[in-house]
């Protein structure tokens, strides 16, 4: 079955898995200070090239993409969530997708265990947006939380955004899933959710950044000790091809892609001047890595860890 936009933002992506790659539990992390900083893998998603890359030039795409040895028929991104360790918390960037988006995707509570954690010891998750694959393994499969003891923290703005009962009329046909399905999973899990600003710091060492764009509230986070630094980008940069070849190029993964351009180019532009790694969570190598100018563009070096 050949995939289309409008199926996958549905949510029903999951039906071409077949060839996809297998999940690798291999542990990518670094150390800041007392802080251990591991990428967590929820497996992959399996999407359709012209969520991408519809409305861009084509050959120049299909150059990029064949550096990267990829097709642009069909993507295939790793979810790399963000598990940050120190000696009095335990914090998890994003909640991944659960088991009702994709049957490629879901395997966090697998991924925690190879690193000796378990959903009862996280203490904070921190939410970067609330797509599907950020936000819905919020619940169990009978709609228990998943995290019950832990502080559940969000942007202002996209909370607004997803709980605001307009939302899922204008955010179009295609996304309206994602509406939803946030919305019911955010209201019931509302008496332990915390809001934080762009500009806050979250927790010590942990400053919110607003990267609006792919959502209306998309933060990014800094973590930080002493001169050492990783910012958790979340869907900021989506893809370590074209979104670093060609940043300032729209993205239909993004809601407002001229918006995401501006932000893309920003980020790209700090991360590079000051040398700050990147957590991304769709990128490749478990996500980690150091962004570096390129001519008029940029490239994504994996840590080699």
């Amino acid at each position: 079955m050949k995939l289309d936009r409008r199926r996958v933002l549905a949510g029903l992506g999951g039906l071409a898995l077949a060839g996809g790659p297998s999940i690798s539990f291999a542990r990518t992390g670094v150390q800041l200070g007392q802080s251990t900083l591991d990428s967590v893998s929820d497996g992959h998603l399996v999407l359709p090239g012209s969520m991408f890359f519809e409305g861009l030039p084509e050959a120049p795409v299909g150059e990029i993409l064949a550096r990267h040895g990829l097709s642009s028929e069909q993507l295939m991104p790793p979810c790399n969530l963000t598990l940050l360790r120190q000696p009095d918390k335990t914090v998890l960037f994003d909640a991944g997708a659960g088991s009702a988006f994709m049957p490629s995707a879901g395997a966090l509570f697998d991924s925690l265990d190879t690193l000796g954690v378990s959903p009862e010891e996280i203490t904070h998750v921190i939410f970067t947006h609330g797509h599907p694959d950020h936000l819905w393994g919020l619940l169990d499969d009978f709609d228990d939380p998943v995290f019950p003891d832990a502080e559940l923290m969000i942007g202002r703005t996209e909370w607004d955004y997803w709980m605001d009962p307009d939302t899922i009329d204008t955010i179009g046909e295609a996304r309206a899933s994602f509406a939803v399905g946030a919305a019911r999973r955010l209201a019931m899990v509302e008496d332990q959710i915390r809001f934080f600003d762009d500009g806050d710091e979250v927790l010590p060492g942990v400053m919110a950044h607003a990267t609006y764009g792919h959502t209306p509230g998309h933060m990014s986070f800094e973590l930080r000790e002493g001169s050492n630094a990783v910012m958790v980008g979340g869907d900021a940069i989506g893809n370590q091809h074209v979104a670093f070849a060609r940043p300032d190029w729209p993205s239909g993964a993004d809601q407002d892609p001229d918006m995401g351009a501006e932000t893309r180019m920003r980020l790209l532009d700090r991360l590079a001047a000051d040398r700050i790694m990147l957590m991304g969570f769709h990128l490749p190598d478990g996500g980690l890595g150091r962004v570096e100018r390129d001519g008029d563009a940029y490239r994504f070096l994996s840590e080699d860890m």
